[in-house]
């Protein structure tokens, strides 16, 4: 539907279509407004007149409901799109085809359209950017100079449209003119300009014309630059060439640059000035040697008058203009899409600025409004007064000077509608508080306003003291009580109509807390209810919150800590665990259908102290340091003391520390640290304390070294003794790197015979070495010396060790035991006996006896070493059947003396490695009976001589052992206790392998049985226990 048959419709069919399209709303802010507006206006183009795709999209789209309709203009004339094949429209946007220069360019407009109304777009212009060929492409006519002249070479740029540049070629192409002090290429003109010409200059030149939209560019012919030989011109004061227009008009944020350029002899310097005296603002710049100034953004503090000066020795001369500002105009103040009841009155304004001041005009549905009757204009404010449904519609506010021209748009609906309470009717049942005041709002949807009553039950309510009804028809009473209950009924009426909306009021008691939470203190970690409970009228719905500091609890979220407990009028909060954290104002908050009511408790978490911090070291000796450190918060619980702790490399972790005051109390800040080793760095850190416990540690101090002290630690465990002949070898236990108390620590070791007075001194400087030995060919043979170590550094030495006896090295025995004999036990064992030495110069520790199997074989040498007054051992571990040589010598701590002729011995022969077979064995009351095969030796092996019978009792775990020559034995038995026996073969070998474990159990009493050996459980020549253990156990 087109505006104009909209606005031709008969009053009551409009009234008819603002019901359908919903605009009965009575409340404004529940309008919808759906006519027509811009989402994309029409912009400035400008196109290559020879663009590739012959083709122009001018845009345009507006929203509403329904969808808005388009059409264009062109000049101000309506473009027939039904009769235009080149041109159609898709959406809003207007697509031109096959450009034509002459027929396309102009001022184009969109218009948008629905049933609401009309609306026009901003003016927008279409041009085509051109560039034509230089007319003639002819050689120019030379231009004749003289040395010292200035001179001025025309472009005489072709017709054009679209913004162009400037360039110079000097004879030939790449070759362009680069501009300095005496050259100027004008952006203006295109003329190039030669201050002062020089013989260099001369040549031909060409100007290059460039088109910025369509990247056209187009060359002259070239003009020679001919040298006059009549002589050099001489000096003569500046001559402007190139200056801007008296009045130069600027536009708003724009980029505005002045050119100024002057021939001369010498070359002219070129400055800028504003007349007014004010200097150039930090974004004026000046380019190409000053003859060009850039003014970027101009504002309207910029415009006044400039001076160009152009100067050498031969004088100065100067050029001036005026730049003045203007703005298009630029919108203050904009109009709003309103909604007013029938006969209600209208007042817009709009306010824009501009430079010059903007005109201002209305438009509606794109149509001018003109003053009279009830609609006036004045400036920008447009008023109708006693509106109907005709003065719907889209307007627009128009604001314009001549640089521009601005639109604001709004949508005006003229309302008219009977009352309705279909989206605001009175609550069926509403609940109130006794004493209390009640509101009962009657806000009927209604064009005009409607007039409102209020009746309870059938009775029209009256004004009194309790009574008040507000003009807007909102009822009020005020402390009510239980007869102000029951039904309510609120009736609007205007020209079009009447409705009602009825509720029933109740009045309940009020609500009171019964059980207050109250300030409450507690250790961290302990849980805590704190209550709130309430007494309420039934009839209320009451719901509970808590609020802990401020914010509400979301007991989702924080459920690991808090949690609701209680029934329908109980809001008792639960806090488990509490953290510091949780220390704060906790509100209860009970909330009913009439009323609110909170009540609060402090709860106050006391916990450990937080830890200290900025521990830092004051001062610091060889053994002790001054620290200082703040307080940490005390949670809750005053600070009663500190402890200081202390860190080294050489400790683990961190050591409590002793302190000058030894106690530190809760208002100290400070303390020595003592009894410290010197030249160690430390760590120290701080430990508060109250009544609920230790706190955290504070972070560490920086490490700080203590200064160095003479060693105040002895060497220990002085002893050391043995070495070889003429030897004194000392030895000690180091002192710890902690207790060195400086660099270049070593040890200083002082000795003496015993019995003697004269030390002899010698240092140890390696700190890892704990031993010295000295060495002299006089030194007396196991001598008994006076031996004591001390510790040095660079500060000096310590004290010395306690003295101790040291022997000197003695000499090795001087002579070989005598009667050496060995004798064959087993087949793993040989008996080694002889002689001890007597009365011998030497001192002797002991007997080393040393075996071997083959001299060929030195691999196979054994050694058995007897520390004491020995004279027999025992070799064990060989093998059967070997023959082994065997020597012995005496020992002390210089190491062993001479040998004795090696004697052999052999080996037996091994024992059988079958046990026992098919063992019978009878019980008869506690008699066992036992019978066995004989096991025959091979010849490998040594022959049996008997048999060993092994008897373990379970309950007292010892072991008998029966030796045999037979093949049976009879045993007698507990008949109380269970038992193990095994049965191995003996010869001079050694025992042979043992038969499979028989287990008599007390309950076999008076049975019998028969068992065969396992061969491989156990092997000879292994203890009796571990045979029975392998076996069995």
């Amino acid at each position: 539907m087109s505006p104009w048959q909209l606005k031709m419709m008969l009053p009551w069919k409009q009234i008819v279509l603002l019901s359908i399209t919903g605009c009965l709303a009575a409340c404004t802010e529940d309008v919808i407004f759906q006519g027509p507006r811009w989402t994309t206006e029409p912009s400035d183009l400008i196109l290559p007149i020879n663009s590739p795709n012959r083709q122009a999209t001018v845009t345009c789209q507006a929203e509403g409901s329904p969808p808005p309709h388009y059409r264009w203009s062109l000049n101000g004339t309506l473009i027939d799109l039904g009769n235009d094949y080149r041109r159609h429209m898709s959406g809003g946007n207007l697509i031109i085809s096959n450009l034509d220069r002459d027929q396309d360019t102009g001022i184009y407009q969109c218009t948008a359209y629905n049933t609401w109304g009309t609306i026009v777009s901003r003016r927008a212009s279409l041009q085509f950017a051109y560039l034509d060929a230089f007319k003639t492409q002819m050689v120019r006519s030379a231009v004749n100079v003289r040395e010292g002249q200035g001179v001025v070479l025309l472009c005489g740029p072709p017709a054009h449209s679209g913004e162009l540049t400037f360039a110079w070629i000097f004879n030939e192409y790449p070759y362009f003119v680069q501009q300095d002090s005496r050259r100027f290429i004008s952006q203006e003109t295109g003329s190039l300009y030669i201050a002062k010409v020089e013989p260099s200059d001369v040549g031909n030149y060409t100007c290059v014309v460039n088109n910025t939209v369509t990247r056209e560019r187009m060359l002259s012919s070239p003009t020679p630059l001919v040298l006059r030989s009549d002589g050099v011109m001489g000096e003569y004061e500046p001559k402007i060439e190139v200056h801007f227009p008296d009045s130069v008009p600027a536009a708003k944020e724009s980029v505005v640059k002045l050119e100024c350029f002057a021939l001369g002899n010498p070359v002219p310097e070129i400055s800028w000035r504003r007349t007014s005296g004010v200097p150039f603002p930090t974004k004026v710049k000046m380019k190409n040697s000053n003859a060009v100034l850039e003014i970027p953004n101009f504002q309207q503090e910029d415009a006044g008058t400039y001076e160009c000066v152009a100067e050498n020795r031969r004088g100065k001369n100067a050029a001036r203009g005026r730049l003045s500002f203007h703005a298009k105009p630029h919108w203050l103040q904009t109009i709003d899409d309103t909604a007013l009841s029938i006969e209600q009155n209208l007042f817009w304004e709009c306010k824009a600025t501009g430079k010059p001041k903007p005109s201002y005009s209305w438009l509606r549905n794109g149509q001018t409004l003109s003053a009279e009757g009830q609609l006036q204009i004045e400036n920008g404010a447009l008023s109708i007064t006693a509106l109907n449904l005709s003065d719907s519609g889209m307007y627009q506010c128009v604001a314009e000077n001549k640089h521009g021209i601005i639109f604001s748009s709004a949508q005006l609906m003229v309302l008219a509608s009977p009352p309705s309470f279909s989206k605001s009717p009175l609550r069926a049942l509403l609940k109130a508080r006794s004493g209390s005041t009640v509101t009962l709002e009657c806000k009927p949807q209604a064009a005009p306003p409607a007039i409102s009553l209020w009746k309870k039950g059938s009775e029209i309510l009256q004004r009194s003291e309790r009574i008040t009804l507000l003009p807007n028809g909102t009822l009020q009473i005020t402390n009510v009580t239980k007869q102000d209950a029951g039904s309510y009924t609120c009736i609007a009426k205007n020209q079009f109509g009447t409705a009602s909306t009825t509720g029933r009021l109740i009045i309940t008691e009020p609500t009171r807390i019964t059980m207050r939470p109250t300030n409450t203190e507690i250790i961290v970690g302990e849980s805590i209810v704190l209550p709130c409970q309430i007494a309420c009228d039934p009839a209320l719905d009451v719901s509970f919150s808590w609020a802990f500091n401020g914010q509400l609890i979301n007991f989702q979220q924080d459920s690991d800590h808090f949690e609701r407990v209680g029934g329908s009028i109980s809001g008792d909060l639960m806090i488990r665990n509490i953290q510091l954290n949780h220390g704060g104002k906790y509100v209860c908050l009970i909330d009913t259908d009439v009323d609110s009511l909170s009540t609060s408790a402090i709860l106050v978490v006391k916990g450990p102290p937080g830890p200290p911090d900025k521990v830092s070291v004051e001062e610091i000796t060889d053994s002790t340091a001054q620290l200082s450190w703040t307080a940490g918060r005390d949670n809750g619980s005053p600070i009663t003391g500190y402890s200081i702790q202390a860190r080294t490399p050489f400790t683990v972790g961190w050591q409590a520390v002793d302190t000058v005051p030894e106690i530190i109390n809760g208002n100290m800040l400070t303390a020595t640290v003592v009894d410290l080793n010197a030249w160690v760095e430390y760590e120290f850190r701080v430990v508060a304390r109250n009544a609920v416990g230790l706190g955290e540690p504070s972070p560490p101090s920086a490490k700080t070294r203590t200064e160095d002290a003479i060693p105040d630690t002895a060497p220990t465990d002085v002893g050391g003794g043995g070495g070889t002949k003429s030897e004194l070898v000392i030895t000690w236990e180091p002192v710890p790197e902690e207790l060195q108390n400086g660099e270049g620590f070593g040890y200083i070791i002082a000795f003496r015979q015993t019995g003697t007075v004269m030390w002899t001194r010698a240092v140890q400087s390696t700190p890892g070495i704990s031993r010295y030995t000295f060495r002299n060919d006089t030194l007396p043979a196991f001598s008994p010396f006076d031996v004591k170590v001390a510790a040095y550094n660079n500060r000096g030495e310590g004290p010395f060790s306690s003295i101790a006896t040291v022997y000197s090295a003695e000499e090795v025995p001087s002579v070989a035991p005598k009667r050496v004999v060995a004798r064959s036990v087993s087949a793993v064992q040989i008996e080694v006996v002889w002689e001890a030495l007597r009365a011998i110069p030497e001192r002797v520790l002991g007997y080393e006896v040393v075996y071997w199997e083959d001299d060929t074989k030195p691999d196979t040498i054994g050694k058995v070493r007897l520390t004491g007054n020995y004279s027999a051992t025992n070799l064990t571990g060989l093998r059967a059947d070997t023959a082994y040589y065997i020597s012995v010598a005496a020992f002390n701590t210089a190491g062993p003396g001479p040998q004795t002729a090696p004697i052999n011995s052999t080996t037996k022969k091994p024992p059988p490695d079958r046990p026992p077979l098919n063992i019978q064995w009878t019980m008869v009351g506690s008699t066992l009976s036992l019978h066995w095969d004989p096991v025959v030796a091979t010849e490998t092996e040594s022959k049996v001589t008997g048999y060993l019978v092994l008897l373990k009792r379970h309950r007292y775990n010892d072991m008998t052992t029966i030796l045999t020559t037979k093949t049976s034995v009879e045993l007698s038995l507990s008949t109380s206790d269970n038992y193990l026996i095994q049965i191995r073969a003996m010869s001079e070998g050694g025992e042979g392998a043992g038969s499979e474990p028989i287990h008599i159990h007390k309950l076999s009493m008076g049975a019998r049985g028969s068992g065969s050996a396992r061969l491989g459980l156990c092997y000879p020549g292994m203890a009796l226990i571990s045979a029975l253990l392998c076996s069995f156990w």
